[in-house]
């Protein structure tokens, strides 16, 4: 039974950066997820896929499956690159194209 520690990223449907400070650890699945021929529905016989806790700091969610002897693998989370911008340089005279309509 191994473990994920992960940063979870900001999701496309939100701009902001909600959610994404806090770290999550959550269980490989153990078994594969298979489609129910009745429903249509995903299922799965691993009861360890749906728990998901979440932790203020990397060194908490660690420190708890060091103390409850699980395997983890600790993700780092990649920093996104910040491009600064400003709407004044879509009209600024060193553009490397011209601006025009």
């Amino acid at each position: 039974m191994l473990a994920r520690i992960f940063r979870p990223a900001k999701t496309a449907m939100q701009s902001g950066r909600a959610k994404t400070n806090d770290w999550v650890l959550e269980f490989e699945s153990a078994a594969a997820k298979r489609n129910d021929p009745l429903t249509g529905w995903t299922q799965s016989v691993d009861m360890n896929g749906q728990i998901r806790l979440t932790f203020e700091t990397r060194d908490e969610a660690v420190a708890y499956a060091q103390k409850h002897g699980i395997a983890f693998q600790v993700i780092e989370p990649k920093e996104p690159r910040k491009i600064i911008k400003a709407y004044a340089d879509n009209f600024a005279t060193n553009r490397r194209a011209p601006w025009t309509h």
